[in-house]
């Protein structure tokens, strides 16, 4: 272990990562000394070659960095199929699109519950701009169901003309996000410089855009942000969020991440943040550390995604927590106990309370929905909607 209390990575990775701070170290010198913490963020997770979700290393599951849902258990999979079934019951012809395919792991229990059913989509969609991602997902799809892998289709950009099912299941929170702290008179921009060859916390001033945010935070809040408060704001959310809605011209955009609504995630108390690095199954909060290497996230405004999603013409279904969404999916029926193999019951209990319970992922994860053209209701929506949160 090494002084932050992590696994050492190895001499290769070392080197890797190494490669990686001297690009980044060369794009603040470039810049005149600083950058915005956006920008750091980009090249360490999208660097080409050797940002973290560009480069080798492996990232999902008890090998990598940590787990997401679907490699927790293949019924969170399930639950979303069963969701997909319903939109595409009314879309004859109907495809799935899923955004950033990790590990393969959800589109591969997706087509099996829906093959599973007689309910196929006409094509499954995977927008992935990871090339090693691309080609670990390509390899477990041809060995795990060679019967339906000439159904999957890697695409590089979004549609133009979507129907069916969008997909995003722990995108938004990997947007690159900026730091920011409130001054008095005026916030800052905490960017990233170097000293003494390590990368640094370092002030930077406001412009317009960061002045409008905070006077944003302020009016939502009821109440001006104090001295001294230090968050994170996603310039990209929007974008992003739009762009997707532009792509869906008849469906339902379902996206998954762990987020609150604005009121909560700026909360007064929650003064520092909500930034965290994900490395080795150890989450920490020291962004500098293995550039390259580790996962750095932020919690998701959930209250800008709706706003984005609406405002480019998508209608808001609901919005609840993973618990309730898996729930109301049948995920309780779905978990039937085996008399005959009380091991496997036992795995399937441990993977439901790890899926809904409070202080495992039911509420720390959200689910949102939107739709444009269809008029059904998913049933994960129905149990608790806390749209009015928003």
């Amino acid at each position: 272990m090494d002084a932050a209390g992590l696994p050492e990575p190895s001499a290769e990775a070392r080197e890797h990562s190494r490669r990686l701070q001297s690009r980044i170290s060369d794009a603040i010198a470039a810049a005149g000394g600083a950058i915005r913490f956006a920008e750091f963020m980009e090249m360490a997770l999208y660097s080409p070659g050797m940002g973290y979700y560009s480069a080798g290393s492996r990232k999902f599951g008890s090998g990598g960095d940590f787990t997401t849902a679907p490699e927790l258990a293949p019924l969170f999979s399930a639950c979303v199929a069963s969701a997909a079934s319903e939109v595409l019951a009314g879309i004859p012809g109907g495809e799935i699109l899923e955004i950033g395919g990790g590990s393969g792991a959800l589109a591969l229990e997706v087509l099996r519950a829906l093959d599973s059913r007689g309910e196929l989509p006409r094509r499954y969609r995977i927008l992935e701009i990871s090339a090693d991602l691309k080609d670990r997902q390509q390899r477990l799809l041809a060995e795990s169901l060679p019967s339906l892998v000439d159904r999957v289709r890697w695409v590089d950009e979004l549609p133009a003309d979507m129907e069916g099912v969008i997909i995003a299941n722990e995108v938004l929170d990997a947007i690159p996000c900026e730091r920011f702290r409130i001054g008095s008179p005026d916030p800052e921009y905490l960017g990233v410089g170097t000293a003494d060859g390590a990368f640094r916390v370092v002030s930077l001033p406001a412009d317009d855009a960061l002045r409008q945010q905070v006077r944003l935070l302020n009016d939502s809040l009821g109440e001006p942000l104090a001295p001294g408060y230090a968050s994170e704001w996603c310039p990209g959310l929007k974008p992003l969020v739009s762009s997707l809605a532009g792509s869906l011209k008849r469906g339902v955009l379902l996206l998954f991440d762990y987020g609150l609504p604005r009121r909560q995630l700026y909360h007064p108390e929650r003064s520092e943040g909500t930034l965290m690095c994900h490395y080795r199954h150890r989450a920490h909060g020291d962004p500098f550390l293995y550039p390259g290497l580790q996962d750095i996230t932020a919690w998701v405004d959930f209250t800008a995604v709706a706003e984005a999603a609406v405002g480019a013409g998508l209608v808001l279904d609901g919005f609840t927590t993973q618990a309730h969404f898996l729930l109301g999916s049948g995920i309780a029926e779905m978990a039937v106990p085996d008399p005959t193999d009380l091991r496997k019951s036992m795995e399937t209990a441990a993977q439901v309370r790890a899926l809904t319970l409070p202080g495992e992922m039911g509420e720390r994860f959200k689910v949102m929905a939107f739709s444009r053209g269809w008029s059904g209701m998913l049933p994960g929506l129905t149990r608790k909607d806390l749209s009015g949160s928003l």
